[in-house]
């Protein structure tokens, strides 16, 4: 019944605090609470036992600086994600928790929305990883929240010789690689699948196989939802 979802530990010395954490854990899809506890100590007690996937860890423990519980989680368990939320905003902390690699950092008082926001993006991303693999600029720029910047046109003249951007050769050639084994028609979504890529990755590619005359597509307009496009060999 719990299979798939995010098993998630909450470390937090204030009870109160703790289980306000694990309602708004519980409300968020795809998470589940599997332990909680109140000092650093106890909490590589657990980690002794079993591997969470996600820590919600305070920084003002009891017994260890919950900066240094990160770092000593790092050591021993780097496939485990930490999610800090706590009052300690000043630069230093701040920074030593980018430094060990803290997915998110939430001020307290918490805004519930912000949660949510999190929480979201730590299951997006996760996904994400799991499910592609290859990656594009495109998909490290979404995992390392990089802002999206406007790119600005130009022609082959200006730069002869060179893909489009967003076209990168070695996924081309794995591209046209799996093109080669196809025998039917295809859409973006199932040739993603196939290749380990984003949706929005694969059918980059098709058009641009079929920009270049490699690839010819067919329109399909069915009666509900968007007209489909399927693509295949000339």
């Amino acid at each position: 019944m719990n299979e798939g979802l995010i098993k998630v530990m909450i470390v937090e010395d204030d009870e109160t605090a703790a289980k306000i954490y694990e309602k708004f854990t519980d409300k968020a899809e795809g998470f589940l609470v599997v332990a909680i506890a109140n000092t650093g100590r106890q909490a590589l007690d657990m980690l002794n036992i079993f591997t969470p996937d996600l820590i919600l860890l305070d920084v003002f423990l009891p017994d260890i600086n919950g900066i240094d519980l990160l770092w000593e989680i790092r050591k021993k368990l780097r496939s485990v994600d930490v999610i800090m939320i706590t009052a300690a905003n000043d630069v230093g902390t701040v920074s030593e928790a980018i430094r060990g690699g803290a997915f998110s950092y939430i001020l307290k008082p918490i805004m519930i929305n912000k949660f949510f926001e999190a929480m979201e993006q730590f299951k997006e991303t996760r996904e994400k990883l799991v499910n592609l693999t290859i990656v594009e600029q495109e998909d490290v720029n979404d995992f390392f929240r990089v802002k999206k910047t406007r790119e600005e046109p130009f022609t082959r003249e200006e730069l002869p010789g060179l893909l489009p951007k967003g076209i990168d050769k070695h996924t081309l050639k794995k591209v046209r690689q799996q093109i080669g084994e196809i025998n039917e028609n295809i859409n973006a979504e199932e040739f993603s699948k196939m290749i380990g890529a984003s949706h929005s990755t694969g059918r980059r590619y098709l058009e641009y196989l079929v920009s270049i005359n490699e690839l010819e597509v067919e329109v399909i307009y069915g009666t509900i939802g968007r007209p489909e496009r399927r693509y295949r060999r000339k």
